[in-house]
Protein backbone atom coordinates (compact mmCIF):
# COMPACT_ATOMS: atom_id res chain seq x y z
CA UNK A 1 0.00 0.00 0.00
CA UNK A 2 0.92 3.44 -0.65
CA UNK A 3 -0.78 5.98 2.34
CA UNK A 4 -0.74 9.25 1.32
CA UNK A 5 -2.55 10.77 4.46
CA UNK A 6 -3.65 10.07 7.61
CA UNK A 7 -6.35 12.78 9.12
CA UNK A 8 -8.73 13.70 11.94
CA UNK A 9 -11.45 15.83 10.46
CA UNK A 10 -14.74 16.78 11.58
CA UNK A 11 -18.02 15.53 9.58
CA UNK A 12 -17.69 19.03 7.68
CA UNK A 13 -14.08 18.14 6.51
CA UNK A 14 -12.28 20.52 8.59
CA UNK A 15 -9.18 18.96 9.40
CA UNK A 16 -7.99 18.97 12.98
CA UNK A 17 -4.83 16.63 12.28
CA UNK A 18 -3.46 15.92 9.36
CA UNK A 19 -0.51 14.36 8.75
CA UNK A 20 1.31 13.69 4.79
CA UNK A 21 3.42 11.00 4.19
CA UNK A 22 4.96 11.79 1.01
CA UNK A 23 5.35 15.13 -0.52
CA UNK A 24 2.38 17.17 -0.53
CA UNK A 25 1.35 20.65 -0.64
CA UNK A 26 -1.01 22.28 2.07
CA UNK A 27 -3.83 23.13 -0.51
CA UNK A 28 -3.58 19.93 -2.14
CA UNK A 29 -4.42 18.00 0.92
CA UNK A 30 -6.74 20.82 2.34
CA UNK A 31 -8.49 20.15 -1.50
CA UNK A 32 -8.78 16.45 -1.03
CA UNK A 33 -10.44 16.69 2.73
CA UNK A 34 -12.89 18.81 1.60
CA UNK A 35 -13.62 16.83 -1.03
CA UNK A 36 -14.14 13.74 1.06
CA UNK A 37 -16.97 15.70 2.47
CA UNK A 38 -19.02 15.93 -0.38
CA UNK A 39 -18.00 12.11 -1.17
CA UNK A 40 -19.64 10.62 1.80
CA UNK A 41 -22.91 8.68 1.13
CA UNK A 42 -24.90 8.33 4.44
CA UNK A 43 -27.13 5.09 2.69
CA UNK A 44 -23.87 3.09 2.51
CA UNK A 45 -22.46 0.29 4.60
CA UNK A 46 -18.72 0.93 3.04
CA UNK A 47 -16.04 2.80 4.38
CA UNK A 48 -14.17 3.72 1.69
CA UNK A 49 -15.20 6.00 -1.55
CA UNK A 50 -12.49 6.10 -4.68
CA UNK A 51 -12.17 9.07 -6.89
CA UNK A 52 -10.38 9.16 -10.07
CA UNK A 53 -7.26 9.39 -8.33
CA UNK A 54 -7.02 8.29 -4.82
CA UNK A 55 -9.23 6.27 -2.78
CA UNK A 56 -10.68 7.41 0.91
CA UNK A 57 -10.89 5.22 3.89
CA UNK A 58 -12.21 5.73 6.78
CA UNK A 59 -13.90 5.10 10.13
CA UNK A 60 -16.75 7.22 11.77
CA UNK A 61 -15.56 7.86 15.30
CA UNK A 62 -18.82 9.88 17.41
CA UNK A 63 -18.73 13.40 15.67
CA UNK A 64 -15.73 12.79 13.82
CA UNK A 65 -13.74 10.35 11.15
CA UNK A 66 -10.46 8.99 11.26
CA UNK A 67 -9.54 9.15 7.52
CA UNK A 68 -7.10 7.74 5.25
CA UNK A 69 -6.03 8.46 2.08
CA UNK A 70 -4.28 6.02 -0.52
CA UNK A 71 -3.51 5.59 -3.87
CA UNK A 72 -6.24 3.11 -6.17
CA UNK A 73 -3.16 0.79 -6.42
CA UNK A 74 -3.15 0.02 -2.42
CA UNK A 75 -4.66 -2.91 -0.93
CA UNK A 76 -7.56 -2.77 0.31
CA UNK A 77 -7.51 -5.24 2.90
CA UNK A 78 -4.07 -3.74 4.47
CA UNK A 79 -5.98 -0.20 4.14
CA UNK A 80 -8.12 -1.12 6.30
CA UNK A 81 -6.33 -3.24 9.05
CA UNK A 82 -4.43 0.25 9.04
CA UNK A 83 -7.66 2.24 9.73
CA UNK A 84 -8.32 -0.03 12.62
CA UNK A 85 -4.59 0.74 14.03
CA UNK A 86 -5.18 4.53 13.84
CA UNK A 87 -7.99 4.30 15.34
CA UNK A 88 -7.28 2.33 18.20
CA UNK A 89 -4.17 5.37 18.36
CA UNK A 90 -6.81 7.62 19.16
CA UNK A 91 -8.41 5.97 21.59
CA UNK A 92 -5.40 5.55 23.52
CA UNK A 93 -4.18 9.30 23.30
CA UNK A 94 -7.69 10.82 23.31
CA UNK A 95 -9.85 9.88 26.32
CA UNK A 96 -12.44 11.88 24.98
CA UNK A 97 -13.27 11.49 20.59
CA UNK A 98 -13.92 15.60 20.44
CA UNK A 99 -12.53 18.63 18.90
CA UNK A 100 -10.53 19.66 21.72
CA UNK A 101 -9.16 16.62 22.66
CA UNK A 102 -7.92 15.90 19.36
CA UNK A 103 -6.45 19.20 19.14
CA UNK A 104 -4.67 19.08 22.92
CA UNK A 105 -3.15 15.72 21.99
CA UNK A 106 -2.33 16.57 18.21
CA UNK A 107 1.89 16.10 18.83
CA UNK A 108 1.21 13.29 20.47
CA UNK A 109 -1.15 11.62 17.82
CA UNK A 110 1.04 12.95 15.16
CA UNK A 111 4.52 11.19 16.59
CA UNK A 112 2.53 8.01 16.93
CA UNK A 113 0.95 8.06 13.54
CA UNK A 114 5.01 8.17 12.37
CA UNK A 115 5.20 4.72 13.99
CA UNK A 116 2.31 3.52 12.65
CA UNK A 117 3.33 4.77 8.69
CA UNK A 118 6.63 5.31 7.29
CA UNK A 119 7.52 6.70 3.80
CA UNK A 120 3.59 5.81 2.76
CA UNK A 121 4.28 2.32 4.37
CA UNK A 122 2.65 0.59 6.92
CA UNK A 123 5.50 -0.65 9.76
CA UNK A 124 4.99 -4.03 11.81
CA UNK A 125 4.31 -2.50 14.80
CA UNK A 126 1.65 -2.69 17.45
CA UNK A 127 0.04 -0.64 19.72
CA UNK A 128 2.01 -1.23 22.77
CA UNK A 129 5.21 -0.99 20.69
CA UNK A 130 4.12 2.00 19.73
CA UNK A 131 3.54 3.85 22.77
CA UNK A 132 7.03 2.33 23.67
CA UNK A 133 8.44 4.25 21.03
CA UNK A 134 6.69 7.91 21.76
CA UNK A 135 7.29 7.42 25.24
CA UNK A 136 11.13 7.31 24.57
CA UNK A 137 12.61 5.51 27.66
CA UNK A 138 15.81 5.66 27.89
CA UNK A 139 17.49 3.58 30.26
CA UNK A 140 20.97 5.69 29.55
CA UNK A 141 19.06 8.79 30.82
CA UNK A 142 17.62 7.17 33.76
CA UNK A 143 21.25 6.23 34.78
CA UNK A 144 22.40 9.59 33.94
CA UNK A 145 19.65 11.32 36.25
CA UNK A 146 20.18 9.02 39.16
CA UNK A 147 23.88 9.58 38.50
CA UNK A 148 23.37 13.69 38.70
CA UNK A 149 20.91 13.52 41.66
CA UNK A 150 23.69 11.38 43.55
CA UNK A 151 26.44 14.02 42.92
CA UNK A 152 24.14 16.55 44.26
CA UNK A 153 23.11 14.90 47.01
CA UNK A 154 27.01 14.28 47.56
CA UNK A 155 27.59 17.94 47.35
CA UNK A 156 24.81 19.18 49.47
CA UNK A 157 26.47 16.79 52.06
CA UNK A 158 29.76 17.91 51.60
CA UNK A 159 28.41 21.57 52.02
CA UNK A 160 27.01 20.93 55.11
CA UNK A 161 29.87 19.33 56.66
CA UNK A 162 32.12 21.86 55.54
CA UNK A 163 29.73 24.22 57.18
CA UNK A 164 30.49 22.19 60.44
CA UNK A 165 33.56 22.20 60.21
CA UNK A 166 33.84 26.08 59.84
CA UNK A 167 31.49 26.51 62.77
CA UNK A 168 33.50 24.26 65.18
CA UNK A 169 36.41 26.53 63.70
CA UNK A 170 35.07 29.54 65.17
CA UNK A 171 33.67 28.21 68.21
CA UNK A 172 37.75 27.01 69.06
CA UNK A 173 39.12 30.31 67.80
CA UNK A 174 36.10 32.07 69.90
CA UNK A 175 37.37 29.35 72.98
CA UNK A 176 40.68 30.41 72.71
CA UNK A 177 40.29 34.13 72.86
CA UNK A 178 38.33 33.44 76.07
CA UNK A 179 40.16 30.84 77.36
CA UNK A 180 43.58 33.94 77.10
CA UNK A 181 41.31 36.26 79.14
CA UNK A 182 39.93 33.63 81.75
CA UNK A 183 44.19 32.78 82.13
CA UNK A 184 44.87 36.05 82.58
CA UNK A 185 42.63 37.17 85.25
CA UNK A 186 43.78 34.27 87.55
CA UNK A 187 46.95 34.72 87.43
CA UNK A 188 46.73 37.94 88.63
CA UNK A 189 44.13 37.33 91.69
CA UNK A 190 43.48 40.02 93.45
CA UNK A 191 46.09 42.62 92.03
CA UNK A 192 44.29 44.67 90.08
CA UNK A 193 46.86 47.57 89.37
CA UNK A 194 48.60 45.04 86.17
CA UNK A 195 45.00 44.16 85.07
CA UNK A 196 43.75 48.16 85.50
CA UNK A 197 47.22 48.99 83.25
CA UNK A 198 46.87 46.31 80.58
CA UNK A 199 44.62 48.63 78.41
CA UNK A 200 40.72 49.75 77.82
CA UNK A 201 40.22 47.22 75.72
CA UNK A 202 40.65 44.78 78.02
CA UNK A 203 38.34 45.47 80.25
CA UNK A 204 36.13 42.53 80.25
CA UNK A 205 39.39 40.91 82.40
CA UNK A 206 38.38 42.17 85.68
CA UNK A 207 34.93 41.62 85.67
CA UNK A 208 36.02 38.16 84.94
CA UNK A 209 37.66 37.92 88.32
CA UNK A 210 35.40 39.84 90.45
CA UNK A 211 34.80 36.94 92.22
CA UNK A 212 38.33 37.14 93.50
CA UNK A 213 38.64 41.03 93.00
CA UNK A 214 36.87 43.82 94.76
CA UNK A 215 34.35 45.26 92.66
CA UNK A 216 36.03 48.26 90.47
CA UNK A 217 34.32 51.90 90.26
CA UNK A 218 33.06 51.18 86.63
CA UNK A 219 30.68 48.88 84.86
CA UNK A 220 31.33 46.11 82.61
CA UNK A 221 29.71 42.92 80.76
CA UNK A 222 30.78 39.84 82.27
CA UNK A 223 32.83 37.58 79.67
CA UNK A 224 31.21 34.45 81.26
CA UNK A 225 27.91 35.68 79.46
CA UNK A 226 29.54 37.44 76.32
CA UNK A 227 32.90 36.24 75.66
CA UNK A 228 32.70 36.71 71.74
CA UNK A 229 31.75 40.24 72.20
CA UNK A 230 34.26 40.96 74.84
CA UNK A 231 37.32 39.72 72.47
CA UNK A 232 36.29 41.45 69.69
CA UNK A 233 36.25 44.38 71.31
CA UNK A 234 39.49 44.09 73.01
CA UNK A 235 41.35 42.85 69.41
CA UNK A 236 39.59 46.30 67.91
CA UNK A 237 40.65 48.64 70.67
CA UNK A 238 43.45 47.37 72.72
CA UNK A 239 46.35 49.21 72.77
CA UNK A 240 49.38 47.25 71.14
CA UNK A 241 52.00 47.69 73.84
CA UNK A 242 49.68 47.29 76.80
CA UNK A 243 48.58 43.79 75.06
CA UNK A 244 52.00 42.63 74.87
CA UNK A 245 53.32 43.59 78.18
CA UNK A 246 50.57 41.91 79.78
CA UNK A 247 51.39 38.60 77.77
CA UNK A 248 54.84 39.31 78.87
CA UNK A 249 53.92 39.07 82.49
CA UNK A 250 51.73 35.96 82.00
CA UNK A 251 55.00 33.88 80.29
CA UNK A 252 57.03 35.21 83.32
CA UNK A 253 54.70 33.66 85.82
CA UNK A 254 54.54 30.57 83.87
CA UNK A 255 51.05 30.47 82.38
CA UNK A 256 50.28 29.54 79.03
CA UNK A 257 49.01 31.63 76.53
CA UNK A 258 46.79 30.48 73.19
CA UNK A 259 47.98 32.50 70.44
CA UNK A 260 44.54 32.78 67.83
CA UNK A 261 45.32 33.70 64.09
CA UNK A 262 42.63 35.87 62.61
CA UNK A 263 41.05 34.21 59.80
CA UNK A 264 42.99 34.63 56.23
CA UNK A 265 39.34 35.09 54.40
CA UNK A 266 38.66 38.46 57.04
CA UNK A 267 42.17 39.34 56.25
CA UNK A 268 41.69 39.84 52.22
CA UNK A 269 37.64 40.58 52.97
CA UNK A 270 39.60 44.10 54.44
CA UNK A 271 42.01 44.68 52.03
CA UNK A 272 39.83 44.39 49.17
CA UNK A 273 37.26 46.81 51.47
CA UNK A 274 40.65 49.14 52.07
CA UNK A 275 41.00 49.22 47.63
CA UNK A 276 37.55 50.17 46.88
CA UNK A 277 36.49 54.01 45.97
CA UNK A 278 34.16 55.58 46.83
CA UNK A 279 32.82 54.46 43.53
CA UNK A 280 33.01 50.79 42.76
CA UNK A 281 32.42 48.77 39.70
CA UNK A 282 31.34 45.98 39.65
CA UNK A 283 31.49 43.58 36.39
CA UNK A 284 30.76 39.68 36.01
CA UNK A 285 29.82 37.65 32.90
CA UNK A 286 28.43 33.95 33.28
CA UNK A 287 28.80 31.51 30.64
CA UNK A 288 26.90 28.86 29.73
CA UNK A 289 28.09 26.03 27.21
CA UNK A 290 27.34 22.71 25.75
CA UNK A 291 28.90 20.91 22.66
CA UNK A 292 29.26 17.03 21.75
CA UNK A 293 32.24 14.83 21.41
CA UNK A 294 31.38 14.32 18.03
CA UNK A 295 29.44 17.22 16.89
CA UNK A 296 30.90 20.05 17.86
CA UNK A 297 29.50 23.03 19.45
CA UNK A 298 25.78 22.98 20.32
CA UNK A 299 25.57 26.14 21.98
CA UNK A 300 27.11 28.94 23.96
CA UNK A 301 26.01 31.75 25.60
CA UNK A 302 27.21 34.36 27.91
CA UNK A 303 25.30 36.71 30.07
CA UNK A 304 27.11 40.38 31.36
CA UNK A 305 25.97 42.72 34.53
CA UNK A 306 27.80 46.03 35.51
CA UNK A 307 26.65 47.08 38.97
CA UNK A 308 27.58 50.27 40.38
CA UNK A 309 27.78 51.01 43.84
CA UNK A 310 28.59 54.26 45.29
CA UNK A 311 29.29 55.10 48.63
CA UNK A 312 29.53 58.76 48.73
CA UNK A 313 27.13 61.72 48.01
CA UNK A 314 28.91 64.10 46.26
CA UNK A 315 29.51 61.55 43.27
CA UNK A 316 26.31 60.16 43.00
CA UNK A 317 25.49 62.48 39.83
CA UNK A 318 27.69 60.67 37.79
CA UNK A 319 28.36 59.47 34.13
CA UNK A 320 30.31 56.55 33.05
CA UNK A 321 31.86 56.07 29.80
CA UNK A 322 32.00 52.71 28.71
CA UNK A 323 34.76 51.24 26.31
CA UNK A 324 32.95 49.02 24.13
CA UNK A 325 35.73 46.82 21.16
CA UNK A 326 33.40 44.16 21.29
CA UNK A 327 33.34 43.29 17.60
CA UNK A 328 30.60 40.09 18.15
CA UNK A 329 27.03 40.63 18.17
CA UNK A 330 26.28 41.70 21.66
CA UNK A 331 22.86 42.32 22.57
CA UNK A 332 22.74 45.30 25.44
CA UNK A 333 20.06 46.32 28.18
CA UNK A 334 20.24 49.08 30.41
CA UNK A 335 18.32 49.56 33.29
CA UNK A 336 15.08 51.52 32.80
CA UNK A 337 16.29 54.91 34.55
CA UNK A 338 19.04 55.02 32.54
CA UNK A 339 19.34 56.72 29.33
CA UNK A 340 19.13 54.78 26.42
CA UNK A 341 19.55 56.66 23.65
CA UNK A 342 22.81 58.08 25.28
CA UNK A 343 24.62 54.38 25.61
CA UNK A 344 23.24 53.54 21.85
CA UNK A 345 24.98 56.75 20.60
CA UNK A 346 27.94 56.93 23.05
CA UNK A 347 28.16 54.16 25.21
CA UNK A 348 27.76 55.96 28.03
CA UNK A 349 25.82 55.39 31.01
CA UNK A 350 23.87 58.25 32.70
CA UNK A 351 20.53 58.55 34.48
CA UNK A 352 17.72 59.93 32.02
CA UNK A 353 16.29 62.92 34.53
CA UNK A 354 19.87 64.89 34.87
CA UNK A 355 19.75 65.96 38.38
CA UNK A 356 18.67 62.58 39.94
CA UNK A 357 21.43 61.16 41.65
CA UNK A 358 22.34 57.11 41.85
CA UNK A 359 21.06 55.31 45.21
CA UNK A 360 23.98 55.18 47.41
CA UNK A 361 25.48 51.89 49.73
CA UNK A 362 23.93 49.40 47.20
CA UNK A 363 24.89 47.20 44.63
CA UNK A 364 22.81 48.71 41.27
CA UNK A 365 22.39 46.79 37.86
CA UNK A 366 22.88 49.45 35.02
CA UNK A 367 23.87 47.56 31.77
CA UNK A 368 23.36 43.78 31.09
CA UNK A 369 24.23 42.06 27.91
CA UNK A 370 23.83 38.85 26.34
CA UNK A 371 25.72 36.99 23.59
CA UNK A 372 24.48 33.20 22.14
CA UNK A 373 25.88 31.52 19.24
CA UNK A 374 26.38 27.83 17.87
CA UNK A 375 29.78 28.98 16.40
CA UNK A 376 32.40 27.09 17.30
CA UNK A 377 34.83 29.36 17.15
CA UNK A 378 33.94 31.71 19.90
CA UNK A 379 34.42 28.62 22.55
CA UNK A 380 36.80 30.13 25.05
CA UNK A 381 38.25 26.40 25.64
CA UNK A 382 37.95 23.46 23.69
CA UNK A 383 37.79 20.08 25.20
CA UNK A 384 39.25 17.23 23.37
CA UNK A 385 37.92 14.12 25.26
CA UNK A 386 39.17 10.70 22.94
CA UNK A 387 38.43 7.19 24.26
CA UNK A 388 40.06 4.43 22.55
CA UNK A 389 39.69 0.33 22.87
CA UNK A 390 42.80 -1.06 24.06
CA UNK A 391 41.27 -4.21 23.03
CA UNK A 392 41.28 -6.27 26.38
CA UNK A 393 38.01 -4.41 28.01
CA UNK A 394 40.08 -1.80 28.83
CA UNK A 395 39.84 1.75 27.16
CA UNK A 396 42.85 4.43 27.30
CA UNK A 397 41.52 7.70 27.39
CA UNK A 398 42.94 10.70 26.13
CA UNK A 399 41.86 14.37 26.87
CA UNK A 400 43.33 17.85 26.24
CA UNK A 401 42.31 21.42 26.30
CA UNK A 402 43.30 24.36 24.03
CA UNK A 403 42.74 28.38 25.02
CA UNK A 404 41.26 29.48 21.93
CA UNK A 405 40.91 33.26 22.93
CA UNK A 406 44.57 34.25 24.15
CA UNK A 407 42.95 37.32 26.04
CA UNK A 408 41.52 35.37 28.53
CA UNK A 409 43.42 33.95 31.68
CA UNK A 410 41.67 30.75 33.35
CA UNK A 411 42.06 29.91 36.85
CA UNK A 412 41.60 26.87 38.94
CA UNK A 413 40.54 25.02 35.82
CA UNK A 414 38.99 21.71 36.98
CA UNK A 415 37.86 19.04 33.88
CA UNK A 416 35.83 16.32 35.30
CA UNK A 417 36.10 12.72 33.33
CA UNK A 418 32.92 10.01 34.90
CA UNK A 419 34.40 6.42 35.26
CA UNK A 420 32.49 3.30 35.11
CA UNK A 421 32.15 2.22 38.71
CA UNK A 422 33.29 -0.74 40.71
CA UNK A 423 36.27 -0.79 38.44
CA UNK A 424 38.82 1.12 40.59
CA UNK A 425 41.26 3.92 40.02
CA UNK A 426 42.41 4.50 36.61
CA UNK A 427 46.38 4.37 35.56
CA UNK A 428 47.62 7.42 34.93
CA UNK A 429 50.25 7.64 32.14
CA UNK A 430 50.45 11.81 31.74
CA UNK A 431 49.42 14.51 32.83
CA UNK A 432 49.89 18.07 32.51
CA UNK A 433 49.05 19.26 36.28
CA UNK A 434 47.14 17.53 39.00
CA UNK A 435 44.96 14.76 39.06
CA UNK A 436 42.34 13.36 41.62
CA UNK A 437 40.49 10.55 41.81
CA UNK A 438 36.98 10.93 43.69
CA UNK A 439 35.98 6.94 44.56
CA UNK A 440 32.72 8.05 45.66
CA UNK A 441 31.66 10.18 42.51
CA UNK A 442 33.50 7.61 40.21
CA UNK A 443 35.62 10.83 38.70
CA UNK A 444 38.70 11.74 37.60
CA UNK A 445 39.29 15.04 38.13
CA UNK A 446 42.20 16.79 36.43
CA UNK A 447 42.68 20.14 37.89
CA UNK A 448 45.09 23.36 35.84
CA UNK A 449 46.22 26.18 38.26
CA UNK A 450 45.91 28.26 35.76
CA UNK A 451 45.48 28.28 31.44
CA UNK A 452 46.94 31.53 29.76
CA UNK A 453 48.71 32.49 26.77
CA UNK A 454 51.88 31.31 27.83
CA UNK A 455 50.25 27.48 28.67
CA UNK A 456 47.06 27.51 26.15
CA UNK A 457 47.62 23.37 26.11
CA UNK A 458 47.71 20.48 28.34
CA UNK A 459 46.86 16.84 27.80
CA UNK A 460 46.51 13.77 30.35
CA UNK A 461 46.57 10.11 29.82
CA UNK A 462 44.75 7.38 31.45
CA UNK A 463 43.77 3.86 31.21
CA UNK A 464 40.53 2.08 33.03
CA UNK A 465 38.67 -0.90 32.34
CA UNK A 466 35.51 0.26 30.62
CA UNK A 467 33.56 1.44 27.01
CA UNK A 468 33.42 4.44 25.04
CA UNK A 469 30.50 6.14 26.41
CA UNK A 470 31.48 5.76 29.71
CA UNK A 471 33.49 8.79 29.73
CA UNK A 472 30.66 11.56 29.04
CA UNK A 473 29.75 13.46 29.99
CA UNK A 474 33.01 15.70 30.75
CA UNK A 475 32.23 19.09 32.53
CA UNK A 476 34.25 21.79 33.39
CA UNK A 477 34.66 25.13 35.51
CA UNK A 478 36.81 27.67 35.91
CA UNK A 479 37.44 31.32 37.17
CA UNK A 480 38.62 34.20 35.20
CA UNK A 481 39.29 38.03 36.19
CA UNK A 482 39.15 38.58 32.65
CA UNK A 483 35.67 38.41 31.11
CA UNK A 484 34.47 36.65 27.73
CA UNK A 485 33.16 40.27 25.72
CA UNK A 486 35.44 42.90 25.61
CA UNK A 487 33.82 45.68 26.98
CA UNK A 488 35.12 47.54 30.19
CA UNK A 489 34.58 50.53 32.17
CA UNK A 490 36.56 54.05 30.40
CA UNK A 491 36.24 56.77 32.39
CA UNK A 492 33.49 58.24 35.35
CA UNK A 493 32.76 61.75 35.37
CA UNK A 494 30.46 64.12 37.00
CA UNK A 495 27.29 64.76 35.47
CA UNK A 496 26.84 67.76 36.83
CA UNK A 497 27.97 71.28 35.15
CA UNK A 498 32.00 71.15 36.21
CA UNK A 499 32.43 67.88 34.38
CA UNK A 500 35.27 66.41 36.93
CA UNK A 501 36.91 63.00 36.89
CA UNK A 502 35.92 61.02 39.70
CA UNK A 503 38.11 58.23 40.65
CA UNK A 504 36.82 54.74 40.97
CA UNK A 505 37.68 51.10 41.12
CA UNK A 506 36.23 48.23 39.56
CA UNK A 507 36.11 44.42 39.40
CA UNK A 508 35.65 41.67 37.29
CA UNK A 509 34.75 38.21 37.06
CA UNK A 510 33.74 35.37 34.25
CA UNK A 511 31.89 32.50 36.21
CA UNK A 512 30.69 28.99 34.46
CA UNK A 513 27.29 27.93 35.09
CA UNK A 514 27.11 25.28 32.88
CA UNK A 515 30.33 23.89 30.46
CA UNK A 516 29.66 20.48 29.35
CA UNK A 517 30.88 17.85 26.69
CA UNK A 518 28.53 15.31 26.12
Amino acid sequence: MVLLAAAVCTKAGKALVSRQFVEMTRSHVEGLLSSFSKLIQTDTQHTFVETESVRYVYQPMELLYMLLITTKQSNILEDLETLRLFSRVINEYCPKITDESVVSNAFNLIFAFDEVVALGYRENVNLNQIKTFTEMDSQDEKVYLAVRKTQEREAQNRMKQKAKELEAQRREQRGGRGGFLANAATGFGSSDSRGGSSSSGMSGMSSASSGSMPPSSHTSTPSSSRPTATASRGMVLGAKKGVDSFVDSILSEGGKVSHVNAPRQAAVSTKAAATRSSVHIKVEERISMTAGHDSGMESLEVRGIVQLNINGADDSRCRIAMRNDESRPVQFQTHPNVDKKLFNSESAIALKQAGKAFPLNSDVPVLKWRFATNDESHMPLSINCWPTDSGDGKCDVNIEYELLHERLELRDVVISIPCPSGVGAPTVGSCDGEYNFEARRNTMEWRVPVVDQDSKQGSMEFTIPGRQDDFFPVTVTFTSETIFCDIAVGSIASSEDDGRSIAYSSESHLIVDKYIIN
